[in-house]
C-alpha cells in the first residue's frame, strides 16, 4: 500500500474512534463517571505518546529549537483558537452532562462545536501521517494514544449533544466527517512532508504535539475531573505507565 494511502486509511481508523463513541453515547446511557474516567485514562496514554514518541522523536530529528518553537507555537495557536470558539459556545463541547449550549440558548453554538471538535482532531491525525514518513510503519504507540482518547472524546461529546437535544442527523454528520477530515489530515501530512528537511518535520511535529498538549488540559482533563474528582490523577497515571509499557516493550 502506498505511505500516502496508508497514512490515510489509519487517519480514518483513529478517526473512527470518534463515531464508534457517539453510537454508543447514542444508543446506550453510559455512567458520566465510566466516561470521565476513560477520559482520564486516555489523557494519560496521550501524554506518554506525547512525551516518549512525538516530543523525543522531533528533538532527535530536527533538535530542542526546532522542538520548542513548534511546541510553544501549537500550543498558543490552539489555545487562540479554543477562547475564539469557546465566545461560540463550543467550551464544553467534550462534557457529557448539561454544559453543552442547545441552539435555542446560544445561536452558532453547534457550528462552534463541530469546528472545535476538528480542531480537536486534526493535530493528531498529522502526527498520525508523520510518523509513516519513515518508512517503518504507522507508530503504534501514538496510533493507540489516539484511537484510545478519541473513543471517550466522542461518547462524552455525543452524549452532551444528545442532551443538549442536538438531532442525531447533526450528531453523526459531525463525527463522520470528523473521521474522514482524520483520514485527509494523515494523508496530507504525509504528503506535504514527504521530502520536507528534518528540521521542518521536526517542527511540525511538535506543533501537532503542542495543540495536543493544550487540548489535554484544556478540554479532557476538565471533563475527567468534574466526575472522578480525586481519582483522576491516579487514573491518568495509570493510562501514562500502560502506553509507556506497551512503548517499550513492543
Amino acid at each position: 500500500m502506498p505511505g500516502w494511502l496508508a497514512a490515510g486509511w489509519w487517519g480514518l481508523v483513529a478517526g473512527g474512534a470518534l463515531v464508534v463513541g457517539a453510537v454508543i453515547a447514542w444508543v446506550v446511557r453510559v455512567p458520566t463517571r465510566v466516561v470521565a474516567s476513560v477520559m482520564a485514562f486516555g489523557a494519560g496514554v496521550l501524554i506518554s505518546a506525547l512525551a516518549f514518541d512525538l516530543v523525543d522523536e522531533a528533538e532527535h530529528t530536527g533538535g530542542l529549537f526546532a522542538v520548542a518553537l513548534g511546541f510553544l507555537g501549537g500550543a498558543a495557536v490552539y489555545v487562540a483558537a479554543n477562547a475564539v470558539l469557546a465566545h461560540y459556545g463550543a467550551k464544553h463541547r467534550k462534557r457529557s452532562h448539561g454544559h453543552q449550549p442547545t441552539e435555542e440558548q446560544q445561536d452558532g453554538s453547534g457550528a462552534a462545536i463541530a469546528i472545535g471538535a476538528l480542531l480537536d482532531g486534526v493535530p493528531e491525525s498529522v502526527v498520525l501521517g508523520v510518523s509513516l514518513l519513515g518508512g517503518h510503519g504507522v507508530g503504534v504507540p501514538v496510533l493507540a494514544a489516539v484511537f484510545i482518547s478519541n473513543l471517550p472524546e466522542g461518547l462524552s461529546s455525543a452524549a452532551g449533544m444528545k442532551e443538549a437535544n442536538r438531532s442525531a442527523r447533526y450528531v453523526f454528520a459531525v463525527w463522520i466527517g470528523i473521521a474522514v477530515l482524520s483520514g485527509l489530515a494523515a494523508m496530507l501530512g504525509y504528503l506535504l512532508l514527504d521530502d520536507a528537511s528534518p528540521f521542518l518535520i521536526a517542527v511540525i511535529t511538535a506543533i501537532a504535539a503542542g495543540a495536543i498538549l493544550a487540548m489535554i488540559a484544556d478540554t479532557m482533563v476538565p471533563e475527567a475531573f468534574s466526575e472522578t474528582h480525586i481519582l483522576t490523577g491516579l487514573i491518568t497515571t495509570i493510562g501514562f505507565l500502560t502506553a509507556f509499557a506497551v512503548e517499550r516493550l513492543g
